[in-house]
């Protein structure tokens, strides 16, 4: 067969083409790679601030709670001192129990300001604790963010190998969920994937049932291998 000049020339525009359209796809993906990178960038910061935010208002609120018991306790040390006084008053003569009257008045004083500084506490607590589920509602946005674009990052690594341009607008359907869950968090908008977390801990809780009903001679192996190891220590020591 020969190969006639028009065929050799036909031939060279369509490797130029299939270049020009695998150099576009490349840098379609190196475009999407970039911008990927520098959002998750963005929300990574945002996440760390979150976290730790999140982080002290859990120590916040262990401290307060701690305080408040001390508050408490001293309440009812005050209460108990008001009822022993009060008893200790009513077998005294009239005169004697002026000095009680004042101790008791004293006590009971005490007892109000430790009340209501118990109550403080606890409003300030409670507090702290909506300030933690706030920023863990945000931080499942991020979390989720991140773990979609994880994914994205990862198909368009095999669309730049492949060269197949369906693959990249396949991976364009987790870069959308995974920007839009990205910027929920970053503008603290009302969506959050519960819904799909709690799904995906009931496949994984599921898969892991039908592991080991599946395989139950597994499960025997590596409990008598434990029972082994555990007869083997106690010989040792």
């Amino acid at each position: 067969m020969e190969i006639t000049v028009l065929d050799a020339v036909e031939q060279a525009n369509q490797m130029q083409a299939s270049e020009r359209s695998v150099a576009r796809l490349n840098m379609l993906v190196a475009i999407t790679v970039a911008f990927l990178a520098t959002f998750m960038g963005i929300c990574k910061v945002k996440d760390d601030n979150i976290v730790q935010g999140m982080q002290q208002a859990q120590a916040n609120k262990l401290d307060r709670w701690a305080f408040y018991q001390a508050r408490n306790i001293r309440e009812e040390i005050a209460q108990a001192a008001v009822v022993q006084l009060r008893l200790a008053a009513a077998g005294k003569a009239p005169p004697e129990q002026a000095a009680y009257i004042d101790a008791i008045q004293t006590y009971e004083k005490l007892a109000a300001e430790q009340n209501k500084k118990k109550e403080e506490l606890r409003i300030k607590a409670e507090q702290d604790q909506k300030d933690y589920d706030s920023g863990n509602y945000r931080d499942d946005q991020f979390d989720l963010s991140d773990a979609l674009l994880a994914i994205a990052i990862a198909l368009l690594a095999v669309t730049a190998l492949t060269h197949q341009r369906w693959l990249y607008f396949v991976a364009l359907i987790p870069t959308g969920f995974g920007a839009v869950m990205g910027l929920a968090g970053l503008l603290g908008w009302a969506i959050h994937p519960a819904g799909l977390i709690r799904l995906l801990s009931r496949c994984l809780s599921v898969g892991c049932e039908k592991i080991f009903a599946e395989a139950p001679s597994r499960s025997c192996i590596v409990v008598d291998w434990a029972r082994f190891n555990l007869k083997c220590c106690k010989f040792l020591v």
